[in-house]
Protein backbone atom coordinates (compact mmCIF):
# COMPACT_ATOMS: atom_id res chain seq x y z
CA UNK A 1 0.00 0.00 0.00
CA UNK A 2 1.06 3.32 -0.91
CA UNK A 3 0.42 6.62 -0.43
CA UNK A 4 1.14 9.88 -2.31
CA UNK A 5 1.19 13.58 -1.64
CA UNK A 6 2.39 17.12 -1.52
CA UNK A 7 2.14 18.10 1.98
CA UNK A 8 5.23 17.42 4.77
CA UNK A 9 3.05 17.19 7.58
CA UNK A 10 0.87 14.42 5.72
CA UNK A 11 4.15 12.63 4.62
CA UNK A 12 5.92 12.60 8.30
CA UNK A 13 2.42 10.92 9.31
CA UNK A 14 2.16 8.65 7.01
CA UNK A 15 5.95 7.35 7.73
CA UNK A 16 5.54 7.66 11.67
CA UNK A 17 2.03 5.29 11.00
CA UNK A 18 3.59 2.03 9.17
CA UNK A 19 0.69 1.30 7.54
CA UNK A 20 2.50 2.26 4.37
CA UNK A 21 5.15 0.75 2.12
CA UNK A 22 5.90 3.64 -0.40
CA UNK A 23 6.10 7.28 -0.17
CA UNK A 24 5.75 9.19 -2.98
CA UNK A 25 6.31 12.50 -3.30
CA UNK A 26 7.95 15.98 -5.06
CA UNK A 27 11.95 15.07 -4.90
CA UNK A 28 14.77 16.14 -6.65
CA UNK A 29 18.11 18.27 -6.04
CA UNK A 30 16.12 21.47 -5.77
CA UNK A 31 14.70 19.50 -2.27
CA UNK A 32 15.18 21.39 0.72
CA UNK A 33 16.46 19.50 3.97
CA UNK A 34 12.63 19.48 5.43
CA UNK A 35 12.37 16.80 2.01
CA UNK A 36 15.52 15.04 2.49
CA UNK A 37 14.73 14.31 6.10
CA UNK A 38 11.72 12.30 4.46
CA UNK A 39 13.72 10.28 2.27
CA UNK A 40 15.96 9.18 5.49
CA UNK A 41 12.61 9.03 7.65
CA UNK A 42 11.33 5.89 4.67
CA UNK A 43 14.64 4.66 4.37
CA UNK A 44 14.31 3.65 8.61
CA UNK A 45 11.36 2.54 7.99
CA UNK A 46 12.47 0.33 5.34
CA UNK A 47 9.94 1.98 3.32
CA UNK A 48 10.20 3.05 -0.19
CA UNK A 49 10.15 6.62 -1.16
CA UNK A 50 9.06 7.64 -5.18
CA UNK A 51 10.13 10.57 -6.10
CA UNK A 52 7.95 12.54 -8.43
CA UNK A 53 8.55 15.96 -10.35
CA UNK A 54 12.12 14.31 -9.95
CA UNK A 55 12.79 17.03 -13.01
CA UNK A 56 10.95 20.29 -10.64
CA UNK A 57 8.41 20.00 -13.41
CA UNK A 58 10.20 20.63 -16.48
CA UNK A 59 12.78 23.49 -14.06
CA UNK A 60 15.56 20.86 -14.47
CA UNK A 61 17.03 20.42 -17.82
CA UNK A 62 20.26 18.20 -16.95
CA UNK A 63 19.16 15.29 -17.06
CA UNK A 64 22.52 13.69 -16.35
CA UNK A 65 22.65 15.83 -13.05
CA UNK A 66 19.16 14.81 -11.92
CA UNK A 67 19.89 11.26 -11.86
CA UNK A 68 23.14 11.09 -10.93
CA UNK A 69 21.84 12.91 -7.97
CA UNK A 70 18.88 10.59 -7.24
CA UNK A 71 20.89 7.81 -7.91
CA UNK A 72 22.80 8.32 -4.38
CA UNK A 73 19.68 7.13 -2.40
CA UNK A 74 19.24 3.61 -2.45
CA UNK A 75 15.50 3.82 -1.46
CA UNK A 76 13.89 6.51 -3.95
CA UNK A 77 12.56 5.47 -7.77
CA UNK A 78 12.36 8.47 -9.70
CA UNK A 79 9.63 8.96 -11.52
CA UNK A 80 10.94 11.03 -15.16
CA UNK A 81 8.16 13.27 -16.14
CA UNK A 82 9.18 13.65 -20.25
CA UNK A 83 8.01 15.80 -22.87
CA UNK A 84 10.47 14.73 -25.73
CA UNK A 85 11.55 11.24 -27.47
CA UNK A 86 14.83 12.19 -27.04
CA UNK A 87 14.57 12.66 -23.48
CA UNK A 88 12.95 9.34 -22.89
CA UNK A 89 15.83 8.16 -24.63
CA UNK A 90 18.43 9.36 -22.27
CA UNK A 91 16.74 8.07 -19.36
CA UNK A 92 16.55 5.10 -21.02
CA UNK A 93 20.63 5.04 -21.71
CA UNK A 94 21.17 5.76 -18.17
CA UNK A 95 19.48 2.46 -17.25
CA UNK A 96 22.71 1.17 -19.00
CA UNK A 97 25.08 4.06 -18.29
CA UNK A 98 24.54 5.23 -15.09
CA UNK A 99 26.20 9.19 -15.26
CA UNK A 100 28.68 9.82 -12.35
CA UNK A 101 28.22 12.61 -9.84
CA UNK A 102 31.41 14.38 -11.38
CA UNK A 103 32.64 17.88 -9.91
CA UNK A 104 30.99 19.45 -13.20
CA UNK A 105 27.64 17.85 -13.19
CA UNK A 106 27.55 18.63 -9.03
CA UNK A 107 28.56 22.51 -9.95
CA UNK A 108 25.34 22.74 -12.36
CA UNK A 109 23.55 21.33 -9.33
CA UNK A 110 24.75 23.87 -7.13
CA UNK A 111 23.82 26.77 -9.85
CA UNK A 112 20.27 25.57 -10.37
CA UNK A 113 20.22 25.35 -6.51
CA UNK A 114 21.06 29.14 -6.21
CA UNK A 115 18.92 30.12 -9.24
CA UNK A 116 15.73 28.38 -8.09
CA UNK A 117 15.71 26.80 -4.51
CA UNK A 118 13.00 28.66 -2.69
CA UNK A 119 9.70 30.30 -4.07
CA UNK A 120 8.96 28.66 -7.06
CA UNK A 121 6.25 26.94 -8.21
CA UNK A 122 6.53 23.46 -9.00
CA UNK A 123 3.57 22.98 -11.09
CA UNK A 124 1.41 20.54 -8.74
CA UNK A 125 -2.08 22.31 -9.58
CA UNK A 126 -3.18 22.27 -5.57
CA UNK A 127 -3.91 25.93 -5.86
CA UNK A 128 -6.71 24.96 -8.61
CA UNK A 129 -9.35 25.97 -9.40
CA UNK A 130 -9.25 29.90 -9.72
CA UNK A 131 -12.50 31.19 -9.60
CA UNK A 132 -11.26 34.27 -12.42
CA UNK A 133 -9.73 31.28 -14.53
CA UNK A 134 -6.11 31.82 -14.06
CA UNK A 135 -4.33 28.83 -15.34
CA UNK A 136 -2.13 29.12 -11.70
CA UNK A 137 -0.12 26.13 -12.06
CA UNK A 138 1.26 27.47 -14.99
CA UNK A 139 0.92 30.78 -15.44
CA UNK A 140 2.86 30.96 -11.56
CA UNK A 141 5.96 29.29 -13.30
CA UNK A 142 6.16 30.86 -16.55
CA UNK A 143 9.18 32.82 -16.54
CA UNK A 144 11.31 29.26 -16.14
CA UNK A 145 9.31 27.58 -18.57
CA UNK A 146 10.12 29.93 -20.98
CA UNK A 147 13.72 29.81 -20.45
CA UNK A 148 14.43 26.02 -19.41
CA UNK A 149 11.53 24.25 -22.31
CA UNK A 150 10.88 24.89 -25.91
CA UNK A 151 10.23 28.92 -25.48
CA UNK A 152 7.77 29.38 -28.76
CA UNK A 153 4.86 27.37 -27.69
CA UNK A 154 4.32 29.68 -24.40
CA UNK A 155 5.36 32.94 -26.20
CA UNK A 156 1.74 31.97 -28.56
CA UNK A 157 -1.03 33.89 -28.65
CA UNK A 158 -3.18 31.57 -26.62
CA UNK A 159 -0.70 31.70 -23.70
CA UNK A 160 -0.17 35.48 -24.03
CA UNK A 161 -4.02 35.66 -23.56
CA UNK A 162 -3.41 33.05 -20.42
CA UNK A 163 -1.20 35.16 -18.87
CA UNK A 164 -3.19 38.16 -19.19
CA UNK A 165 -6.18 36.77 -16.93
CA UNK A 166 -3.51 37.37 -13.92
CA UNK A 167 -4.71 41.16 -13.99
CA UNK A 168 -7.92 40.35 -12.96
CA UNK A 169 -7.25 38.49 -9.86
CA UNK A 170 -8.96 39.23 -7.21
CA UNK A 171 -6.20 38.37 -4.19
CA UNK A 172 -8.97 36.26 -2.56
CA UNK A 173 -5.79 34.18 -1.25
CA UNK A 174 -7.48 31.01 -1.95
CA UNK A 175 -4.84 30.05 -4.12
CA UNK A 176 -1.86 30.76 -1.19
CA UNK A 177 -4.32 28.81 1.13
CA UNK A 178 -4.02 25.81 -0.98
CA UNK A 179 -0.29 25.80 -1.68
CA UNK A 180 1.87 23.18 -0.23
CA UNK A 181 4.50 24.96 -0.17
CA UNK A 182 3.44 28.81 1.27
CA UNK A 183 3.85 30.44 -1.65
CA UNK A 184 2.55 33.89 -2.20
CA UNK A 185 0.92 32.76 -5.40
CA UNK A 186 -1.09 36.49 -6.15
CA UNK A 187 2.72 38.22 -6.03
CA UNK A 188 4.19 35.51 -7.90
CA UNK A 189 2.16 35.32 -10.60
CA UNK A 190 2.51 39.21 -11.18
CA UNK A 191 6.26 38.73 -11.10
CA UNK A 192 5.52 36.33 -13.62
CA UNK A 193 3.43 38.67 -15.42
CA UNK A 194 5.84 41.70 -15.31
CA UNK A 195 8.60 39.57 -16.63
CA UNK A 196 6.22 37.65 -19.48
CA UNK A 197 5.25 40.96 -20.71
CA UNK A 198 9.08 42.20 -21.04
CA UNK A 199 10.16 39.06 -22.73
CA UNK A 200 6.83 39.88 -25.66
CA UNK A 201 8.41 42.96 -25.87
CA UNK A 202 11.92 42.33 -26.87
CA UNK A 203 13.96 41.52 -23.17
CA UNK A 204 16.31 38.99 -23.84
CA UNK A 205 15.77 35.51 -22.41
Amino acid sequence: IGITNHRLGVAREAIASGLYETLQFPFSYLASDKERALVEGCREKNMGFIAMKALAGGTITNSAAAYAYLARFENVLPIWGVQRERELEEFLSYGENPPELTGALEAEIEKDRRELAGSFCRGCGYCMPCPQGIEINQCARMSLMIRRAPTQSWLEPDWQEKMERITACLHCGQCSSRCPYGLDTPALLEENLRDYREVLAGKPL
